[in-house]
């Protein structure tokens, strides 16, 4: 009689240490999940960070693309409503020179006034185009004027009524021209042939 009540109560504390096992291990799978879970949940919040992180960079460099834009674009404007007091100087100096009486003091007065402000927009990265004698070329010069001529070869600027300019590698103005073509009659030339060729 105590063999049995011993083997009923063993029976007992080996069906309950079964059970606490499973409870065991059912809460370690549920901890594991809950942990792959939270794992998969921070992931995605990185995910999310880096994308955000990597908006707002680009953000941050459209504006300051767009704000060095508007500036260039002001500069240029401002720049390019200087041109036509330079020329009214450059036209001023040419008038003084060939007048007569006491015209060469107001003259190098002129060209004192015209340095400046050539030095000036030089220190903003503007310069003039070299165009008298140049060939003819449309991504520097407009031709308002040909003249036939066989001093110069064909499509070359002989005369310039308004100078070109650039800033930096930009055009400012192109430089208006006239430029030579072969009278009538005249013998064909290589410079007809070339890519600047006016038709």
């Amino acid at each position: 009689m105590h063999k049995h009540s011993k083997s009923v109560e063993q029976e007992r504390h080996e069906d309950g240490s079964a059970e606490a096992a499973q409870g065991v291990a059912g809460e370690v799978e549920r901890l594991t999940a809950a942990l792959a879970d939270k794992e998969k949940e921070i992931s995605e919040l990185k995910d999310k960070y880096l994308r955000v992180l990597a908006d707002a960079e680009n953000a941050r460099k459209r504006i300051r693309q767009q704000s060095e834009d508007s500036i260039r674009i002001q500069r240029e404007n401002f720049l390019r409503d200087l041109l036509p007091v330079a020329d009214n100087l450059e036209r001023a100096v040419e008038a003084a020179r060939t007048s007569s009486g006491d015209s060469q003091s107001i003259a190098a007065g002129i060209e004192m006034v015209l340095r400046a402000m050539l030095d000036f927009m030089k220190g903003h990265g503007v310069t003039q185009i070299n165009a008298v004698g140049q060939p003819f070329d449309p991504q520097l010069h407009e031709a308002v004027d040909q003249t036939p001529t066989e001093a110069h070869p064909p499509n070359t600027v002989i005369s310039e009524h308004h100078r070109g300019y650039q800033i930096g590698d930009r055009m400012l103005r192109p430089a208006r021209v006239t430029v030579a073509r072969r009278p009538e009659g005249g013998s064909p030339q290589d410079g007809e042939n070339n890519g600047g060729a006016i038709h």
